[in-house]
């Protein structure tokens, strides 16, 4: 397969860029007869990593809490005649955890790479403001649904030879955010699990690595705009490119840190910001 060339004119502006992309040969499918778990594969992030999985030949087993949004994204890849099931799991709850990564396991016969994306924002509040019930949600669904994850998928990787693991951290995992400090929290914690697990298992053939995602326009960042529209502004200023990140230059990223292309990259955190922590 040919790499794909980028072309950026001079007088691009921040906000206008053109990609000159080699056409791939379908037949030569990077993901063929791969089994890949997606948790909050209803929307956003990992919707667009499943779509985009499944055009490269994977077998996907989805979850996520929204069963109807699931459902969809399930509809959409078995549409294209790619192979898709959804599983209900809430990643806070141990039982359910455990449930959905052994019916991967009973449906396919394996798992070889899982990205492990549930999360939720929470509320945009000084550290102050912000309720215990509202800290103890966003830690249970985004630190310890990370957790239990990588806990239930990695013994089946052991006995099937090795795997790669991506994690949903963000960039607010890297830096200290304003009115999101459980949240920031959160995500600091998914990066020392990433870092952990990587180098307890790599001798076990399992690469493990995190995404750090900047302002992506997914469901949840157009909830924060809806709640705080000033941030919308502030947002695009703050990014050096001018402009929001899309779905689907964070779930290429995935699929690089699933891939063989990335085998000697393990216990890594990788930004997909527009260069927003570089400054």
């Amino acid at each position: 397969m040919k790499t794909p060339r980028f072309e950026v004119s001079q007088e691009t502006k921040l906000t206008d860029y053109q990609i000159t992309q080699y056409e791939e040969n379908p037949l030569n499918r990077k993901f063929e007869d791969k089994v890949v778990l997606i948790t909050g594969a209803a929307s956003g992030i990992g919707r667009e990593t499943a779509v985009q999985l499944a055009k490269e030949g994977a077998t996907l087993f989805l979850s996520d809490v929204n069963e109807a949004g699931g459902q969809e994204t399930v509809d959409m890849i078995t549409s294209k005649g790619e192979k898709a099931t959804f599983f209900k799991a809430d990643v806070s709850k141990a039982d359910e955890v455990k449930a959905m990564v052994e019916a991967c396991v009973t449906e396919y016969g394996r798992i070889d790479s899982a990205f492990n994306n549930a999360g939720i924002e929470g509320s945009s509040s000084r550290m102050v403001d912000i309720e215990e019930n509202i800290y103890d949600a966003i830690m249970d669904i985004n630190v310890k649904g990370v957790w239990l994850c990588m806990k239930h998928q990695i013994p089946h990787m052991v006995a099937n030879g090795g795997g790669t693991i991506v994690n949903t951290a963000s960039v607010a995992g890297l830096v200290g955010s304003h009115s999101l400090s459980v949240y920031g929290a959160s995500k600091h914690a998914v990066v020392g699990l990433t870092r952990s697990a990587a180098v307890e298992y790599v001798r076990k053939g399992i690469r493990v690595n995190a995404v750090c995602p900047g302002v992506i326009r997914t469901p949840m960042v157009e909830r924060g705009f809806e709640h705080n529209p000033q941030f919308v502004e502030a947002t695009l200023k703050a990014n050096p490119m001018r402009r929001l990140g899309e779905a689907d230059e964070v779930a290429k990223a995935v699929m690089w840190l699933m891939s063989d292309e990335s085998s000697f990259t393990n216990g890594a955190t990788i930004t997909v910001d527009g260069g927003f922590t570089a400054q």
